[in-house]
This record gives C-alpha cells, structure tokens and sequence, in this order.
C-alpha cells in the first residue's frame, strides 16, 4: 500500500507564520502591560513622595510647638531619615524651617544651652537633621548663609570645649562646619576672616585629642597612654576635615600671627600623628586627614615636626633632631603603596608633602634618603624589582596615572637634590626619562631649587661594578657579544640601511615621530635638533 506523504514543508511554513504574528501581539500586549504598570507605579510614588512631604510638614508643625523631650527626639528621628530623599526636601527647606531646627539646637541661645543634660538628645538630633538637609538641598545651603549658622556653630563649639558628656554635640557641630565650608565658599571666607574659625577648629581639635604641652610648639610624648575613645577620634576627625576646608588657601603666610597659628597646628599635628585611634582602620583615617591638613600647612612651618631630642628620649634621632613624626609619613606613605589601589587621593597627599618638607628642610630630607635612597651595594637587579621602598617608588615612575608617575619621580629628585646623575644611578635612565623630558633635563644637569654642596659617597661594590651597569635599566648586565664582530663590511652596511629604510617608512606612514634632544636639554623635531646641534658646533669653532 502507498503511504501518502505528509506536507511538512507547508506545515512548518504556516506554523512559522503563526507563531511570528502570535510573538508579536504577545510583545505588543506586554508593552502595554508594562506601560500601564510604569503608569501606576509613578502614580503610587509621586503619591508616597506626597505622603512624605506632608509627613515633614506635619513633624515640623508639631516641633514648631513646645512637646515634651521624648517627643521631639522620636519626631527628629524621623525626620532626620526623612530628609535623607531630596525631592522630600524641596517643598519643606524653608527658612521657618529651618528656624525652627535651628531653635530645638540650642544654636540660636546667647547663653550656655548646655545646663539641662535631658535637652541633649534633642540637641544632637536637631543637629543631625541639620546635616542632612544641607548636605542634599542647594535651597538650605543658602539659607545657612542668610541665617548665619556658621556663627551660631562657632558660638556652640565654644560653649562645648569644657563641658563634659557633649561629645556628640561637638561631633556634629563640627560635621556641620565641614559641610557648610565644604558646600559653599562665601561661608568657608566667612569661618577664616570673621569668625576666627582656623582658631576655634583648632582649639576643638586640641582638646578631642587631649594634648599636654610641655613647651612652646612641642607636646607631650606618653607611649603609654591609651587610645582615643571612639567619640574622640570622630570629633577630632570632623576637626581636621573642617580645617582642610578653611585653610586651602594658606600658602602664603604674610604676618607673624598666622606664622604663630600655623606652627600652633603643625604641632597639634605632629601629636595627631603620634596617637593611635579605637580600631587600626580609624587611626590610618585619623593620620589620613591629618596629613591633608599638613598638606595646607605652609611649609616654612612645618620645622616644628622635628623637635630637638633630649638625651632622655628614645625615639628616632637624626642630627639631634627627634624624626618620630616623619617616620610615621613614611610609613603610611609605603602601607598606601602596598594597598595597590586608590594612589591619587591616598597615596598623593603624603608624598607632595614629603617632598615639599625635602625640598625646604635638609634634615628632613637627609633622614628620609638614608632610608629611601640607601648607598647602592647590590645592582645586580634592576631598580623597579625587589620589595624595599626605593623599588615600590620606582615602580610608580612608570604609572598609567600621570599624576602618581610625576610626584613619585619628583620625591626621588628632589631626594637627590634635583641632580640627574644621582637619580640616573638610583632609577635607570629609561625609568626617568618621562621626569627629565618634562624638565629639559635630558641632556644632564640639575634642577631649579638649590640644595647644600655635600657630596654623595659611592660605596666599593658600586665602584666596581660601575662600567658594567647599562644606564638604560640601571643595572648591572654581563658583557654581551657583539653580534656585528663576524659581519663582514657589506653585511654591516646592508643591515644599516635595511634599518634606516624600516624608521623611515615608520616616519612616512607617520607612526613614529623621530625626535632629538636640544643642547638645552629638550625635545624638538630630529631635524630641529640636528641643526641646532650644527648651529652651536659651527658657532663655537668659529669663536675658537
């Protein structure tokens, strides 16, 4: 019996056409679907962003009123999680407002706010959502200026530096300073020449640290007192930040009171430096800022981090100088370097100002390149190989971030008193050629700055090994044979123009850009060069 053949093709065909147009109302249908969700998805916000609005209004109806304490803290405390959404903060940030906060503060009260210790809660929270409602509104920003908060937080941090069970008051005092300094520059000029704000933050920040002086810019040294609490190690954190913000533009110093002042801070700083925090990660934040501050610290002033060592001390002495401080910036600067991540904002700070205290004090810079920059012994590996702090900053000579690559070089040049052939031994020519090219150093010589005549003394191992180091690498290399010494003269000539021929059509296919060092030192156009070059030859045989 036949069998009748069945018609798959046609089959498949129309079910493939079936199942296109159903594919294509199933989309259609969940488009609309989807769109009708969005619909009432942004209805359902807007009506909670609604809600909230009027939850705002409502908490501040209600503080506006005189309630008992436990119910002005609960209603700040939902507030202050209120005010962390910003599109809640534009219809409620106004200047009644943020009176009526700035009144449950204690911030608008000429007299000490700080009697009933059952207000303090109240206080803290108040100041808490003050933080955040100028944190994320541009509208409370300016507000903050026309109702000169900032005044009214320098008033209550005065209040706060001998009353005793108000640490979280001072805390959020002073987070609120940083912020208002950092949030609005009219405000940061009004903290530094109209409220003596650079005294008043220093003074918050010598008493969160505790510090006993024992003489004029110098602190005392306890190893054995105990860390700072928790409280104390934010508070002086809010301190130091606060700072930064109101001294960033204290490089020139044009009287012997802000001389006075700075060396003040440099030396609360130098005691910041020397205390440990609760946990290890907050003392490297604690140390973090600090070297921020030091950063803004004109470096004239920065003498007071080495203070003369007594004979009864045992720290660090170079020169009869205690170097204590300046160990701890070297430490952080190699414990930065090993995290291996985030060198522009943590790493950067502690080398620019360690390379501005080389730059300006010789003691400073001769300890640090006895540890940094050691007599050369062993130069059988290249200079970026190995685990010592000279080979982690060599390696950040080459850096992808241009910024890491060229403080890195400068700290090493300046350690070698800006002379290229001291860094040349120490880095390898092809590791600093980025730095001398930057500087018209290519051709040798020396930097701009002048430091003291004292030469560096070569050790014996260098001595001997000296004619074997490829100045390239910076390294000693074994004699390699010269593959030319069993070329015949038509070998060595073919090979010199297979290879003109090769730069020449790199040069034409404009992938290579041949250049040439200047007699002054920079880099121009090989041509450029080479007729400067011929030019200063001819003229000083002519003159011969």
């Amino acid at each position: 019996m036949k069998i009748k053949e069945r018609p798959t093709v046609a089959r498949e065909s129309q079910g493939c056409g079936l199942e296109t147009s159903g594919s294509a109302d199933f989309l259609v249908n969940q488009g609309m679907q989807l769109e009708g969700a969005k619909r009432r998805f942004t209805g359902r916000w807007n009506r909670v962003n609604l809600s909230k609005v009027k939850l705002c209004e409502g908490i501040l109806n209600i503080l506006e009123k005189d309630t008992k304490t436990s119910c002005q803290t609960a209603c700040l405390e939902a507030l202050r999680i209120l005010s962390r959404d910003k599109k809640v903060l534009v219809p409620v940030t106004t200047k009644r407002n943020m009176q009526i906060l700035v009144r449950l503060a204690k911030l608008d009260i000429v007299e000490d706010p700080l009697e009933r210790v059952s207000e303090f809660p109240v206080i803290v929270e108040a100041l808490k959502c003050l933080c955040n409602i100028i944190f994320n509104s541009a509208v409370a920003q300016k507000l903050s200026l026309e109702l000169n908060l900032a005044a009214m937080l320098c008033n209550l941090l005065k209040k706060c530096k001998d009353q005793q069970l108000v640490g979280d008051i001072k805390c959020f005092d002073l987070r609120l300073l940083f912020l208002l300094s950092l949030l609005h520059t009219d405000i940061r000029s009004q903290l530094r020449q109209e409220l003596q704000g650079v005294q008043v933050l220093t003074q918050a920040l010598e008493s969160s640290l505790n510090v006993r002086w024992t003489g004029e810019y110098k602190a005392a040294e306890d190893d054995d007192r105990p860390p700072l609490s928790l409280q104390e190690t934010n508070c002086a954190i809010e301190a130091l930040k606060a700072l930064f913000n109101v001294t960033l533009d204290s490089w020139n110093v044009h009287s012997k009171n802000e001389s006075h002042q700075f060396r003040y801070m440099a030396a609360i700083l130098r005691y910041c430096l020397l205390t440990t925090g609760p946990t290890e990660d907050k003392t490297e934040e604690l140390h973090s800022n600090a070297i921020n501050l030091l950063s803004n610290i004109p470096v004239s002033c920065l003498d007071v981090l080495i203070n003369p060592s007594s004979q009864e001390e045992t720290d660090i002495k170079y020169n009869g100088m205690n170097m204590r401080a300046i160990q701890i910036l070297l430490d952080f600067m190699e414990k930065r370097i090993d995290k291996g991540s985030s060198y522009r904002e943590g790493l950067t700070p502690v080398l620019s100002l360690l390379t501005e205290c080389c730059r300006t004090h010789r003691n400073i810079r001769k300890f640090i390149k006895a540890q940094v920059l050691p007599p050369l012994r062993d130069v059988s590996s290249r200079p970026e190989v190995g685990t010592t702090v000279r080979n982690k900053l060599v390696r950040l000579m080459t850096h992808v971030d241009l910024g890491v690559k060229q403080i890195a070089a400068e700290f090493l040049f300046v350690l070698c008193k800006e002379r290229v052939d001291s860094l040349l031994k120490y880095t390898g020519y092809g590791n600093a050629a980025g730095l001398l090219a930057a500087r018209g150093l290519l051709a040798g010589g020396r930097g701009d700055h002048w430091y003291s005549d004292d030469e560096d003394t070569d050790t014996e191992e260098y001595k001997s090994a000296k004619p074997n180091i490829n100045l390239i690498t910076g390294h000693l290399e074994e004699p390699m044979p010269n593959p030319m010494d069993e070329m015949t003269e038509e070998q060595k000539e073919y090979e010199a123009m297979k290879l003109v021929n090769m730069f020449d059509k790199l040069s034409r296919d404009e992938l290579i850009k041949p250049m040439g060092v200047r007699p002054d030192g920079t880099m121009a156009p090989l041509e450029e060069a080479a007729s400067q070059y011929h030019t200063n030859k001819q003229d000083s045989s002519d003159s011969d």
